[in-house]
């Protein structure tokens, strides 16, 4: 599928009754021959823990997810369905989705109060509002915390886009992410063709010499993160098969879905079974200021049943207890449908979605009003939702982190953890 932001990109004319028709026809997850469990690896025997990140960027509308309003003058043409957690209700293009919600909980009372696409991911995924301190990314903080330093893997990868040191903030760039924006293993990874083991390791200790006289002589932060993803390269060129995902059997890769977000979303669970500690993959295009239905109705057929068959595939290798999963946007979108049939920013009162590890399966903290323009009931903001991701991996978000000799707050110490939705 092409990359298109709502914004800006043509209509298209895929309507509602032509696809929930073809919804009929598939069958449910649950019936999957192919999830076996096998044998568990080395990392899980040790109880690491993991964080997989679903980010659905440009602002997915909790209305035609996790909060359906139904019948009201902002809930649109779409159901509401039953889960499998009784009395738990989502909108009808997450159908199976919804058989999963027993592994998942919902947080329906997110108010950011911000509408900025650049301060909405900053505030997710940072758990602050900009300000003078360069906090760390929670990808680089897990890592920081949970990621095991003799693994061959990087601790941070984001699939889907480019990776940045920045990332890491005040914790040093040996923590920030390494990106793959084609989904496939690190450019420049595998041996030259023509060059023997021996003399290729010759060559690496030659420049390995060097790269430690200089930066003996002029250390500072970009020389070690030169040196560090010198030497993280090293280990990669080891490690090249964990990123090649036709290794998977065909009917997996099948039901993850063929498209980039099916491939992605498998090499994360690729990614995480081999001891990666942080992944974040992007799913765009929910910028949906027009046609918000129809562009809905695309972007949640594409993520429906890969999110559904991740969730299903990590809990049979006895992944998913050790790894907590989040579904997270910048913000969601307006209740009130615009003259475009579409929907604007909104960070007033808007939802996300976890699984896994760490948290109350079947929870639903918060709700709106009837039609959705306003928390009702236990209000949370991003603040929030950091100390508990910290708190469900096992780290204690109110304690600092050593940087320098220098204690700073692991996580924002104006909020706490939202207690009800952890385990």
């Amino acid at each position: 599928m092409k990359c298109r932001y709502a914004c800006g990109s043509p209509e298209h004319a895929l309507h509602r009754r032509k696809f929930l028709g073809a919804l009929a026809g598939v069958t449910g997850l649950g019936t999957v021959g192919f999830f076996t469990r096998p044998a568990v690896a080395k990392q899980l025997q040790k109880k690491q823990k993991h964080m997989l990140v679903i980010y659905l960027a440009g602002g997915v509308s909790q209305l035609e997810t996790w909060d359906p309003k139904p019948g009201t003058d902002t809930g649109g043409p779409f159901r509401a369905i039953p889960t499998s957690v009784p009395g738990v209700h989502i909108c009808e293009l997450l159908p199976h989705t919804a058989k999963q919600m027993h592994r998942m909980a919902l947080v329906r009372s997110l108010n950011t109060k911000n509408n900025d696409h650049g301060m909405g991911h900053y505030q997710m995924t940072h758990g602050r509002n900009r300000g003078g301190l360069n906090v760390p990314h929670v990808g680089a903080l897990v890592n920081r915390m949970l990621h095991p330093k003799e693994s061959p893997l990087p601790g941070f990868i984001h699939v889907g886009r480019g990776g940045d040191i920045k990332d890491a903030g005040y914790l040093g760039p040996q923590y920030g992410s390494l990106g793959l924006p084609s989904g496939g293993p690190p450019a420049g990874i595998a041996r030259p063709k023509g060059l023997s083991l021996e003399a290729d390791m010759r060559r690496h200790k030659f420049l390995r010499g060097v790269n430690n006289h200089f930066l003996a002589q002029r250390r500072s932060a970009e020389t070690e993160a030169y040196t560090y993803s010198y030497e993280q390269a090293l280990r990669l060129m080891e490690q090249r098969h964990v990123f090649e995902v036709d290794r998977e059997p065909e009917k997996l890769r099948e039901a993850y879905g063929s498209h980039p977000f099916g491939r992605h979303c498998l090499l994360a669970r690729r990614l995480i079974e081999h001891g990666v500690t942080y992944v974040q993959v992007n799913h765009t295009n929910y910028d949906t200021h027009h046609e918000n239905f129809n562009f809905h109705i695309e972007q949640l057929g594409e993520f429906d049943r890969t999110f559904a068959t991740l969730l299903e595939d990590l809990a049979s290798r006895g992944l998913l207890e050790h790894t907590l999963v989040v579904v997270m946007s910048e913000f969601g979108r307006t209740p009130r449908i615009n003259e475009r049939l579409g929907r604007d920013h909104w960070g007033r009162s808007w939802s996300i979605a976890l699984a896994g590890c760490g948290i109350q399966h079947g929870a639903v903290i918060g709700k709106t009003n009837k039609n959705g323009t306003a928390v009702a009931e236990r209000e949370v903001d991003h603040g929030h939702l950091f100390h508990t991701y910290l708190q469900a991996l096992g780290i204690d978000s109110t304690g600092n982190v050593d940087v320098n000799g220098r204690e700073l707050p692991v996580a924002d110490p104006a909020r706490e953890p939202i207690e009800e939705l952890l385990a």
